[in-house]
């Protein structure tokens, strides 16, 4: 290691850029002859006259975040960054890594290769590599993020509170507000966003390459999440910004996806408000190396169809309305996806609150759909599983029939998407001092009293029903450790509660008999 002892602050940022480089060469960001021109634009960015004239040692580092880090503070003290908040910084941090990027085309070119002469797996693993390396992954951030399992009648369910995306400081807002509209990229999905310097209210991606590949005929692209919540969380989108559509042509994609890469499972967030993920104005899918609970979830109920010999379909076990169909025979599989979605898209059975369509001042409007995941089972079969969605409303609950009711607002109030349908709670990072307090009440160390129930902006005054349910049951002189675990467990338990909210038919024998009711009118018995 350099001994940095009397150096002034432009010699430590030029030192710092020839290790960001060293570290570049030795991840094959960057190939020994590149370093001449990522040099020289590392200098240009950050207003240094020449580069670093010492012998540079090698270190061995993991991340580039610490290296980046010193050269933001650099940027940052000699004005470069008009304000030393997270969001410029974050643009700077693109933008500096992204004079270490291959080109798009050598990316592509490297990962097709690899899976060509050795596997899809090991060029996935590689390209989840380059990831993390860009930067362009946040694995620093997301290691922020708390994360446990908890036990339910529907198996382990996956709690993560989201702590990775930085909370902005007033002054960012600010500029916020003030910032310039712009209708480019259209959204954060565009594959116009490879290569982009971003602005204050979109993102840089100068680190974000994609993988071309090919679904039902069509140009799409395969790119990782920056801000993954599972194992290698990828997003495969659309050449084109056109709006989600679960139609036919979803199954095709999904099951080409799986068929290109076996090893990884994909899924579409259904396609109406609501019910939907938070972008539904361009076509994508989710993806990734994970189990979800959902998956290991078993089959309760089995039916069949004499012209689906070789198809298996069955009810699985889990607070959602899920049909699982999986078989060998591809075709069969599909023709039997579009028929269970165009059969549900119709369907009304106004006993359970279904209701296909409502009609205001003669504008139709249709309230069925289906967040589909398909992968290979252990089997070798395609498997399908196929929740059934509505996003009706009503007077009772204005925010959506099946959609996490008011009493439990004060955990999860935001749409049940893709994600949290198979399993794993994405809860807001509000919930880390808030089950901080929690415990704090439930150890006795803080009392629970007129401060936090007559006060609503205590940060507590949400939870005061559920805080006299839990002081009911377990008292006020639990341990640290209890309480801590006691709150994890509940707060799974409250997540399995916001999935049968979710749920079209419920938990319940006559919901049973509704769901079995669907599935006979596609003949299937």
């Amino acid at each position: 290691m350099n001994d940095t002892t009397g150096m002034n602050r432009e010699e430590l940022a030029a030192l710092t850029i020839e290790r960001l480089l060293q570290f570049g060469v030795r991840r094959k960001l960057l190939e020994p002859i590149d370093i001449y021109a990522a040099r020289n634009a590392l200098l240009e960015l950050l207003r240094i006259s020449e580069p670093y004239g010492g012998n540079v040692e090698e270190e061995l580092v993991d991340s580039p975040v610490a290296l980046l880090e010193l050269l933001l503070d650099y940027a940052a003290e000699i004005g470069i960054l008009e304000d030393n908040n997270t969001t410029l910084r974050d643009l700077l941090d693109a933008k500096m890594m992204g004079c270490l990027m291959p080109r798009q085309s050598e990316v592509a070119g490297r990962f097709w290769k690899t899976a060509k002469q050795d596997s899809v797996e090991l060029a996935t693993n590689d390209f989840y590599r380059l990831c993390i390396d860009s930067n362009y992954i946040r694995v620093d951030r997301i290691a922020k993020n708390q994360y446990w399992l908890a036990p339910t009648e529907y198996g382990e369910l996956e709690i993560t509170v989201n702590l990775s995306k930085p909370e902005k400081d007033p002054k960012e807002i600010a500029l916020l507000k003030t910032a310039p509209q712009s209708n480019y990229p259209k959204c954060l999905l565009c594959i116009d966003n490879v290569g982009y310097a971003g602005r204050l209210n979109h993102p840089a991606r100068q680190n974000l390459r994609v993988i071309p590949i090919e679904l039902d005929g069509d140009p799409w692209y395969f790119q990782y999440s920056p801000y993954v919540y599972y194992n290698e969380h990828s997003i495969i989108l659309d050449h084109q910004h056109r709006p989600m559509q679960t139609s036919k042509q979803t199954f095709y994609r999904l099951f080409d996806f799986i068929d290109q890469f076996p090893h990884y499972f994909i899924g579409a967030n259904a396609d109406l408000p609501i019910v939907g993920g938070s972008i539904l104005n361009h076509d994508h899918f989710q993806g990734g190396r994970h189990r979800f609970p959902m998956e290991k979830a078993p089959v309760e109920s089995s039916m069949s169809h004499p012209d689906y010999p070789n198809v298996k379909l069955g009810i699985v076990k889990w607070p959602m309305s899920v049909l699982r169909i999986s078989g060998h025979n591809r075709s069969q599989l599909l023709k039997l996806a579009d028929t269970i979605l165009n059969e549900w898209k119709q369907y009304s059975d106004p006993d359970h609150d279904i209701l296909a369509h409502t009609e205001r001042d003669g504008v139709r409007t249709p309230h069925n759909t289906i967040t589909p995941i398909a992968r290979n089972n252990a089997n070798g079969e395609y498997e399908l599983d196929l929740v059934l969605r509505n996003n009706r409303t009503s007077m009772e609950h204005p925010d959506g029939i099946f959609h996490p009711h008011q009493p439990l607002h004060h955990i999860k109030k935001e749409n049940i998407g893709l994600i949290e349908v198979m399993g794993l709670a994405v809860l807001p990072g509000r919930l880390k001092d808030e089950m901080e307090l929690l415990a704090q009440v439930l150890t006795g160390s803080l009392p629970f009293d007129a401060s936090i129930q007559e006060h609503s902006d205590h940060p507590l005054h949400k939870h005061c029903n559920w805080i006299s349910e839990l002081i009911a049951e377990h008292g006020t002189e639990l341990s640290m450790q209890a309480a801590e675990e006691l709150l994890r467990q509940a707060i799974g338990q409250k997540f399995g509660n916001v999935l049968q909210d979710a749920g079209v038919f419920k938990r319940t024998e006559a919901g049973l008999a509704g769901f079995k009711a669907f599935i006979r009118s596609f003949g299937f018995q």
